[in-house]
């Protein structure tokens, strides 16, 4: 791609398809086989509470402005997975990603909360996303514009099976993944709902594209939580549900075990 290829009216559309950029992402583990396989949890105090327990162990650290962030690892009816939390908002969390495909990870499973845009999903309901629509930025730079990015087919079809076979209610579905939480207006969101999206995040669109653009396996499971209507926001103290977290972060491991 040329300069003459790219938009100089609208830079977020300026794809370009070269895989290596000015600073590229070297990280590694001090692990003589690192695993293929990796949970991006956005759970901190799950993954707090079971690294205490020992339960997790930790084998490294990625670091950002925030601080370090742990690099945990994990056992699955002998199958060996990585664990992190992925940060919070897109650039940060494909960041993040791109460092983990860096040391090694080829197959993804990320699990989160999210908004819900139906009063019919309850407060955590899974729901396992099959695509996102892009409201994001950081999707622009992994893929050509186009209005939606698409879960790994393998990763779906893995955390479906995991999701039935523990006999978990469910729903599958389009997500409305955005930067700005303060700017979902009712307009937005009714545009959204015709659509198809049944939650709203921040994350899923950019996991997928860059899963795309490298060439590995990424899917996201994610429950309900607060809801957004047109007749306003409802907390619904869905971050008070530490069963659920915790259960949903057991199935995500158990899902990316399935992958490869």
């Amino acid at each position: 791609m040329t300069p003459s290829d790219l938009n100089p009216e609208f830079p977020l559309f300026e794809f370009d398809p070269d895989p290596a950029a000015i600073l590229n992402p070297q990280v590694k583990l001090r692990l003589e086989n690192p695993p293929q396989r990796w949970v991006l949890c956005f759970f901190r105090e799950v993954l707090d509470s079971l690294a205490q327990s020992g339960e997790l162990r930790k084998v490294g650290e990625l670091r950002s402005e925030a601080g370090a962030n742990p690099i945990y690892q994990v056992e699955q009816d002998g199958t060996s997975l990585l664990v992190m939390h992925p940060g919070v908002g897109a650039p940060l969390a494909v960041g993040f990603m791109e460092e983990a495909i860096s040391c090694g990870g080829r197959h993804f499973i990320a699990c989160g909360g999210c908004g819900v845009l139906k009063r019919d999903i309850a407060v955590g309901h899974p729901v396992v996303i099959t695509s996102a629509v892009r409201d994001e930025g950081t999707s622009y730079h992994y893929l050509p514009p186009t209005r939606e990015a698409a879960a790994s087919p393998a990763a779906v079809a893995a955390l479906e099976e995991t999701l039935r076979n523990r006999k978990v209610d469910y729903r599958l579905g389009k997500s409305w993944t955005t930067d700005a939480i303060y700017r979902e207006t009712k307009a937005r969101r009714t545009r959204r709902v015709e659509e198809g999206c049944l939650v709203v995040e921040m994350e899923a669109s950019a996991f997928f594209a860059l899963a795309q653009f490298r060439g590995v396996t990424c899917g996201q499971v994610v429950y309900g939580g607060d809801l957004v209507t047109p007749e306003g926001w409802d907390f619904r103290d869905w971050i008070a549900r530490g069963d659920v977290r915790t259960a949903l972060f057991w199935l995500a491991v158990e899902a990316c075990s399935k992958l490869g």
